[in-house]
């Protein structure tokens, strides 16, 4: 599908949000919010723009990974820590709604763009704020990674192998996690100010989010002294939970979280009798038998290629998915239905494929109008909206301040 203008009818049409922040959890915030209708603003360096423009492959020497992070957003260029770039974003700060930025906790106050300031200009406005360990506590000041979110956070303890060592993940998992907490905090500040009538500052620390996600972990030690083991591709939790080889090579997932799911499973792979010992009954116990009931799932699964694997777990109604590359992904009959993945056309690189909004709303969807723009397109319209003219616009960029 490709997308046009949006409509107007988009549930955050009229919110204005300025993106100051770079790489991933703040601006793929930004993005979401646009998605839906928001009026983003994406504020880049004149000499230094967001990394993710760089990040990863490009083709024509054009970064693709922007044309994800930065669609739906109108791009220019301001030095803040100039006068005239403080003096600009201050009059920008007055017509927004929302700014999100990721620097260092001190630097925008170090340019005299703190809360205070910000909050003069603009009594209404949200001032979102995601750094790595949040505004204040002993790591506050030091750099902080979505990597080392997944570090501290016990994600990459509870990862890999048994026994080998902790596994990092491939991609940006803790930033993503924050970019949707960070949206989700957006808006709930929003929702106070339609109440209130007043902005207010968001404190989004990246270790905490993916903290979230990973469960009762802390629960469990603190009441249990429960430390949950590296434990592969299994569960700790229920079993038969692995991933299969099938006879012509491919691989499968299977999952048996309720314990309807468990019987009919072993039914089906002809060991009715597993589901009789006095363990199965239990997920728990379960998991503690995994060795048995690995041997028994996985040994049916390689007698059988994979398409009559999920046809019989199907046909069973067991929970089951091929294990899909990206390949299979962009082909898969689901995500097509859903249009999970979808065409977007770009001046730059003709039609684009990437993922749509995040969900879908029956009455006011949200939409792609365009994927991320070159640095700096919408610097001049911009500054004339806010109703700088060409001369204040030809002084600025001679002050280095665009």
């Amino acid at each position: 599908m490709t997308h046009a203008k949006p409509p107007t009818t988009r549930p955050l049409t009229g919110l204005r949000v300025l993106d100051l922040a770079t790489l991933f959890a703040g601006p793929l915030a930004a993005t979401m919010l646009g998605d839906f209708g928001a009026e983003v603003i994406k504020v880049e360096h004149p000499s230094r723009p967001d990394p993710s423009r760089g990040h990863g492959p490009s083709k024509d020497g054009v970064g693709l990974w922007w044309k994800l992070l930065g669609r739906n957003k109108r791009t220019m260029t301001l030095d803040l820590s100039t006068p005239g770039g403080r003096e600009t974003l201050l009059r920008l700060a007055a017509t927004a709604d929302v700014i999100v930025e990721n620097f260092r906790p001190g630097t925008l106050e170090k340019w005299d763009l703190g809360w205070q300031e910000l909050s003069e200009a603009n009594p209404r406005l949200v001032l979102t704020r995601v750094t790595g360990f949040g505004q204040f506590g002993p790591y506050a000041r030091r750099p902080g990674f979505g990597t080392l979110a997944e570090a501290m956070s016990g994600f990459a303890a509870v990862t890999g192998e048994p026994g080998g060592p902790p596994t990092l993940p491939p991609f940006g998992l803790a930033d993503s996690i924050a970019g949707l907490a960070t949206a989700y905090a957006v808006l709930t500040a929003l929702a106070a100010r339609e109440r209130t009538g007043r902005g207010q500052v968001v404190d989004m620390a990246i270790i905490e989010p993916i903290l979230t996600v990973l469960g009762p972990q802390p629960l469990w030690y603190d009441q249990l002294g429960f430390v949950q083991p590296r434990a592969g591709n299994r569960s700790t939790n229920n079993a038969p939970r692995n991933t299969y080889r099938t006879a012509d090579g491919h691989w499968v997932a299977v999952s048996t979280s309720a314990q309807s799911i468990a019987e009919r499973v072993l039914r089906l792979v002809g060991r009715p009798e597993l589901i009789a010992e006095p363990w199965f009954a239990s997920g728990t116990e379960r998991a503690a038998h995994a060795d048995v009931l690995d041997e028994a799932v996985g040994g049916w699964i390689a007698r059988h290629t994979r398409a009559e694997v999920i046809e019989a777990f199907e046909k069973a109604e067991a929970a089951i998915a091929p294990i899909q590359d990206v390949r299979d992904v962009m082909t898969d009959p689901q995500y097509a239905a859903l249009d999970t993945l979808t065409t977007v056309e770009d001046p730059e690189l003709g039609p684009l494929r990437m993922q749509n909004v995040l969900f879908r709303l029956s009455e006011t969807p949200g939409a792609i109008s365009w994927a991320g723009r070159p640095h700096g397109a919408d610097t001049d319209a911009v500054l004339a909206e806010l109703g700088l003219t060409e001369r204040e616009i030809t002084t600025l960029r001679k002050e280095g301040a665009l």
